[in-house]
């Protein structure tokens, strides 16, 4: 006989435990998954052109990297993350699972809890930051649009003024209305807003190309030369992998729901390699033709959007931007938590309920504060990045090394003592061990100053050692079995 669910309507398989098992942890049936080469893309065509993401590759202008370094510094981190993002891709496509039962197989059913954790909390703090980003370019539209609005700027509670808040709520609500529908809404949405954002920043660079008379600086005035530019290249590629360290480690959160490895791989190669020099030909336009113009180097795409003369096509500019980071914001930083709150307390929250509370803790953070803080951002954000890395190594390590891809989906889900990823209590201690110095090494060189030339290679270092700890330490598993969910699986969306 089996339990039931009583919030999901699932029937709860007879072997499996309702602490682990609901209707959004379940492996996703591999018949009517629907994410094609297409919506892969998409993924990309999203993130990668994230405001964020623009103000860090304009910075390696700022820095004295060459339009050429900047070019190289991309073919290389792309190489990188296609090769990263495809193996974990295939996992997800495989097992049909999200990250926190993915996590399962190296750590244990009690364990998964330690890396889902790490994702979760980096992915909170950084939805409420980029709502808050994408609010301040709504409240420069407002103001453009409707000055008197600007009053409302003079006026500040906890941090933020009174537009801020207006547009901050709007901007989160809309963002909790689309989760609420659930991944299937998640593909559709960015569906639309990849060729928007690829046509508003294709013609931004046009506009901008054309304002510098069809030519730009290819440097700024002292650009970095020899070993200081090479250096500076792989240090740029290698920040440029770190900043995808959360996605490789839960893209199996959308792979799940991949029609085939191919689709995986196509849209990965134009998502990723072609798209990401698509990105650098935009950057290296917009800093060259800014700084030809002006000598001055932008920090970002809105610094561009705020000059346009017309108020119509600033508001379309300034829309699309909107539009663009709360794709990002969805990808990067919502899905995540939202697996990570449903795996604690899966007898309690489904994906809409998980994705309110989600977006109430990004909320009652105060992100605005977070983002203004130097210490928050730099040492708490980017301590607990640095774990991800040791993370990946042993995630990685452990599938693709000791159990050669076999996984037993439906053991997955059991609290059998004699499951096979119970381990010791629920726990996995060599993945454990494995892991701790690993992630103190990795997070020593990414916080302390002393190590600066090399912290930039932290999520490297760390994912190396977690990996070579692991293989070395970790129980090989010749017997292991190789099952698959559908038996326990449900419809994908």
């Amino acid at each position: 006989m089996t339990a039931t669910n009583d919030r999901s309507g699932l029937d709860i398989p007879p072997a499996s435990s309702e602490r682990l098992y609901s209707y959004d942890l379940a492996p996703t049936k591999k018949d009517g998954r629907r994410w094609g080469a297409y919506n892969v893309f998409t993924l990309w065509a999203n993130d990668v052109h994230s405001l964020g993401n623009y103000a860090f590759a304009i910075g390696l202008f700022a820095l004295g990297l060459n339009v050429w370094g900047i070019l190289a510094a991309f073919v290389l981190a792309s190489a990188l993350l296609f090769l990263l993002l495809t193996m974990s891709g295939y996992m997800g496509h495989k097992a049909g699972v999200p990250f926190p039962v993915m996590s399962r197989i190296a750590f244990g059913t009690k364990g998964a809890q330690i890396p889902a954790a790490v994702r979760g909390v980096v992915a909170i703090a950084w939805f409420g930051i980029q709502t808050y980003l994408a609010s301040s370019v709504l409240d420069a539209l407002l103001v453009a649009i409707f000055p008197g609005l600007k009053s409302l700027e003079d006026q500040s509670v906890l941090g933020l003024s009174l537009l801020g808040w207006i547009t901050f709520l709007a901007l989160w609500a809309v963002q909790v209305l689309i989760v609420s529908y659930g991944m299937h809404v998640i593909r559709k949405y960015m569906a639309v807003a990849a060729p928007t954002t690829l046509i508003t920043m294709l013609g931004l660079a046009i506009w901008m190309f054309a304002r510098a008379d069809f030519s730009i600086s290819m440097s700024t005035a002292q650009p970095l030369t020899g070993g200081a530019m090479w250096l500076q290249i792989l240090q740029g590629a290698a920040l440029w992998v770190v900043i995808y360290g959360t996605f490789v480690l839960n893209f199996c959160d959308f792979t799940r729901s991949a029609k085939s490895r191919s689709s995986i791989v196509v849209g990965n190669l134009v998502g990723i390699p072609v798209n990401m020099l698509f990105f650098a030909g935009i950057v290296v336009v917009l800093s060259g033709a800014q700084f030809k113009i002006n000598g001055r180097v932008i920090t970002s795409p809105t610094d561009i959007v705020q000059t346009i003369p017309n108020t119509y096509l600033l508001a379309l500019a300034s829309l699309a931007l909107i539009v663009l980071t709360i794709a990002v914001n969805l990808l990067a930083n919502f899905v995540a938590p939202i697996y990570v709150l449903v795996n604690l307390f899966p007898k309690k929250l489904n994906f809409r309920r998980a994705g309110l509370v989600s977006a109430i803790i990004g909320l009652v953070i105060l992100p605005w504060n977070l983002y203004d803080s130097p210490v928050v951002v730099n040492y708490f954000l980017g301590g607990l990045g640095a774990l991800l890395g040791p993370l990946f190594g042993v995630i990685m390590a452990d599938y693709w090394l000791i159990r050669k891809t076999r996984v037993n989906v439906p053991e997955l889900y059991t609290e059998n003592a004699d499951g096979e990823y119970h381990y010791t209590g629920g726990y996995n201690p060599k993945a454990v061990w494995a892991f701790i110095p690993a992630a103190a090494i990795a997070v020593v060189l990414a916080l302390v100053p002393a190590f600066s030339a090399v912290g930039g290679f932290s999520w490297f270092i760390g994912a190396i050692l977690g990996a070579i700890i692991y293989a070395v330490i970790g129980d090989r598993r010749p017997d292991a079995q190789d099952v698959d969910g559908e038996s326990i699986a449900v419809a994908a969306e």
